[in-house]
């Protein structure tokens, strides 16, 4: 019996990992009458993490309450496994870059807050293993709200407890820990994080980042200095700490307070998404494998989950067919990276809008599935 695989990325604005992995399976299923398909939902660490996991895991959804990136009060997601006590978290869910409008983007203010308050909630129903994925942020306070919603102090020369947002930085002077949640020492924490620049200079997050945050060139050389004494600081109570290792600077240093404060380890997103979803063991008995996303492009084979479906899949000689929403003209690099064909599903001239529908996208993805299969299956019979 032919088996396929299929491991797709959501078409983000448009089809969830499981919508298009259904669209495809459905094609499939519709040319071969002897055939096991198999969908393992797939993500890159950031939109569609938290659904690609539990749904492989017989995970659940658990809504609670917590501060925006504003202070202000919303509902959010996060996704529980109950067999491991594990908590699947979006930061961009609570404290992300889409939450706010543009005009209100300022880092100064933004604030990681929500994300502790989240852990908090997870922690309270027994979670002890963490999964965070840090993309899509709108802060750039060094993780410092996420520590204080879990207990960490970050005191003024008057002992008061700074203000939240990366404005508050600049007046820390003592950094305390003893208060901190006694169940974090009992939790571990995955972050799923692509992103390598460090926590300072001309390379960190302030630079890089700070701009399509909101940030002016002066408030970017104010939070770069606020962030180097920060650093200094963790480095006394925490002598481990190190703000030179490749990722302290994602999420506007969220990743500097997570492996620092919360031992936190880093890991590409693609290869943690694949790890929890336990795509290799169905990869190894695969005939063909099946992956895709909205956009290919030049880009695609760093860190994007096509490419890292790809090569798990190469590691076993698999063949690898991809789809996708938009093919870019440099998209032909992913040939190079273990995708050995891959075809744009849009099949005639429309809308953006149009493109994006999601009954439009499931029907032109179906569609186009169904054709590459009735080619392969020709060349099977002959």
């Amino acid at each position: 019996m032919k088996k396929i695989v299929i491991a797709i990325d959501s078409f983000k604005g448009s089809l969830t990992t499981f919508e298009s992995g259904k669209a495809v399976k459905e094609a499939v299923e519709e040319i071969y009458s002897d055939i096991s398909t198999i969908i393992s939902p797939i993500a890159d660490g950031g939109e569609g993490t938290v659904e690609a996991i539990i749904t492989a895991n017989q995970g659940e959804l658990v809504k609670t309450t917590v501060h925006d990136p504003l202070g202000e009060v919303i509902s959010a997601t996060y996704g529980y496994v109950p067999k491991t006590k594990t908590a699947i978290i979006e930061m961009a869910a609570v404290a992300g870059i889409t939450l706010i409008k543009e005009n209100q983007r300022n880092p100064l203010n933004t604030r990681t807050y929500g994300v502790g308050e989240m852990i908090l909630h997870a922690i309270s129903k027994g979670c002890r293993r963490f999964i965070i994925g840090i993309g899509g942020s709108a802060t750039n306070d060094g993780g410092v709200g996420m520590l204080q919603a879990l207990g960490f102090e970050f005191l003024d020369e008057n002992g008061k407890q700074v203000l939240l947002g990366a404005k508050g930085l600049k007046d820390i002077a003592v950094i305390k820990t003893e208060k901190a949640v006694k169940e974090l020492k009992e939790c571990s924490f995955c972050v799923a994080c692509d992103v390598k620049n460090i926590l300072c200079g001309d390379n960190g997050c302030s630079a890089i980042y700070g701009p399509q945050k909101g940030a002016t060139p002066e408030m970017i050389r104010n939070m770069d200095s606020w962030l180097e004494k920060y650093a200094q600081l963790t480095k006394k109570v925490i002598p481990t700490s190190d703000a030179n290792i490749p990722g302290t600077g994602a999420a506007g240093g969220m990743g500097f307070a997570l492996m620092s404060y919360l031992n936190a380890t880093l890991k590409s997103g693609i290869e943690l998404v694949m790890e929890e979803t336990g795509l290799e063991s169905y990869i190894k008995d695969a005939d063909i494998v099946v992956t895709g996303e909205g956009r290919l492009d030049g880009q695609s084979y760093m860190g994007k989950a096509p490419v890292g479906v790809a090569k798990l899949a190469k590691k076993y000689n698999k063949p690898v067919i991809a789809f996708s929403g938009c093919v870019t003209e440099d998209a032909i690099t992913c040939n190079e990276h273990g995708i050995d064909a891959f075809f744009p599903i849009v099949r005639k001239p429309c809308t953006l809008d149009e493109a994006m529908n999601i009954n439009n996208a499931y029907k032109n993805l179906k569609n186009t599935a169904y054709q590459v299969f009735r080619l392969i299956k020709i060349y099977e019979n002959k």
